[in-house]
């Protein structure tokens, strides 16, 4: 049946015309009103499991939004990627309401979404950040010669250009000296086509972010060059928002938030539970899903610290190096007052989280995981750690993984693919030649030993 204009009231002709603008998210289903929520996420980037992957297995946002109880029913689209950049061309495209990508992707999703007023987005929250810069890697070949990055001049190196990993790349050659263009070829491919061509020989070297770096070395496919913590630059992933959506759903970004720091305090409860639900839900070893987000590894935290937006800022030239992108005021694009009204809600103290820059979740010296053991064991040190895996081996126990912190930079680091040094009665782990080279400068004393070396020589 048709209704004649002259039937609709007011509010009706209102109603119908903000459903046109908010570009149709609301759907008539014959028992009332749907409001869509497209969320664009990257399951094995899981350094965004808060706002992806672990957000999604354990129903979290579904959850809050079935609490809401306000007539409308919701309808939630996850829609899985490999990088940001397509996130953000849904994005663009208003095909997509929230999404999470890392600080560079971020970058260019704020740039390239301004053209368009309804598909305008804003940072409203982080998922997670490494202070220094280790979620991002570049690995070699496992008989690769290469010691440092500067033995990379004139290879060839895959990265995902506009990404984080290439983002961290492009600092790491400008600081040795090496022009990101001209000094290197570097090929634009997604993760999983890029450790293909590692593992044939076509390039010598491969640039990603988490999770890629640590499962390529956990699958013996490489070995680890270089450290982005050598930057000692914050490196983090975030969850940006179209703000036409935002206006005109403000409960669901509301939902959202709250439903992000539900799964937060999970991985940060049950951290090992999370990362085996994790890595069912992606294909990832559940080891390297523990690498990252274990104690001591990612820092789960919600907060757009300050150190996060300084840095930032200092990317943004990053912009014009890789193409003709408009220019980006960060103070506009970061919007923490969704978050800031989800911390009220809860009875939280923002500005205090805001401030306090430690891992929630803090790891200890070294951590061991013994095959078929419902939890792991932290140790006091790397020496002790060491101890730990020679007892399990002479009791017949199989060691699942042994995760140690660099020495210098603190990264968290697989204990049997890191360079040891023994030097007196301790044993120190390194993640990188380079940082062993610069340990043994200052300390001549060192002798660099193996793993296995290690373990049968440490005293009991």
């Amino acid at each position: 049946m048709k209704l004649h204009p002259a039937r609709l009231s007011v509010a009706a002709i209102a109603a119908l015309l903000a459903l046109t603008a908010s570009g149709c998210s609301l759907e008539n289903t014959g028992g009332g009103d749907t409001i869509k929520v497209v969320i664009g996420y990257q399951s094995k980037t899981i350094n965004t499991v808060t706002a992806g992957t672990l957000l999604k297995a354990k129903g979290f946002l579904e959850q809050r939004l079935d609490k809401l109880n306000n007539g409308h029913k919701y309808q939630v689209e996850w829609q899985d990627y490999d990088t940001g950049a397509p996130i953000t061309a849904q994005m663009v495209a208003e095909k997509i309401d929230i999404g999470s990508m890392g600080d560079y992707p971020l970058l260019i999703n704020g740039s390239r979404t301004q053209a368009n007023e309804r598909a305008q987005t804003e940072f409203v929250s982080v998922t997670g950040y490494n202070p220094k810069g280790a979620l991002n890697m570049v690995v070699v070949p496992p008989d690769s010669k290469a010691k440092s990055i500067n033995d990379l001049a004139g290879q060839k190196i895959s990265t995902s250009v506009g990404s984080a990993g290439h983002g961290t790349l492009v600092q790491a050659l400008t600081r040795a000296g090496i022009d990101p263009k001209s000094g290197v070829e570097v090929l634009n491919q997604q993760p999983q086509i890029g450790s293909s061509a590692l593992e044939s020989g076509q390039v010598a070297a491969v640039s990603q972010f988490v999770a890629w770096p640590g499962l390529m070395v956990f699958q013996n496919k490489a070995k680890l060059l270089y450290d982005g913590a050598e930057l000692n630059v914050p490196t983090f992933h975030g969850v940006v928002t179209r703000r036409d959506y935002a206006k005109q759903h403000p409960e669901v970004l509301d939902a959202f938030l709250q439903a992000q720091i539900d799964a937060t305090d999970y991985i940060h409860q049950h951290p090992l539970d999370a990362a085996e639900s994790v890595a069912k839900d992606t294909g990832l070893p559940p080891e390297v899903v523990y690498l990252y987000n274990g104690p001591g590894g990612t820092s789960f935290d919600v907060t757009p610290k300050p150190s996060l937006i300084t840095a930032f800022k200092g990317d943004v030239p990053y912009l014009k190096s890789i193409g003709d992108f408009a220019d980006l005021d960060i103070d506009k694009f970061v919007d923490p007052t969704a978050l800031r009204q989800v911390y009220k809600e809860r009875g939280l103290n923002y500005d205090a989280e805001l401030a306090n820059t430690a891992n929630p979740l803090p790891g200890a010296g070294g951590e061991l995981w013994l095959e078929g053991a419902d939890a792991t064991q932290p140790v006091a040190d790397p020496t002790a750690l060491l101890r730990a895996v020679k007892q399990a081996r002479a009791e017949g126990k199989k060691v699942r993984a042994a995760y140690v912190p660099d020495s210098e930079l603190g990264t968290r680091w697989f204990a049997d693919k890191a360079l040891w040094v023994h030097d007196g009665d301790t044993y120190l782990p390194f993640t990188t030649d380079a940082a062993v080279q610069r340990y043994l400068a200052q300390h001549p004393s060192g002798k660099v030993v193996s793993y296995d070396q290690a373990v049968t020589e440490v005293r009991s």
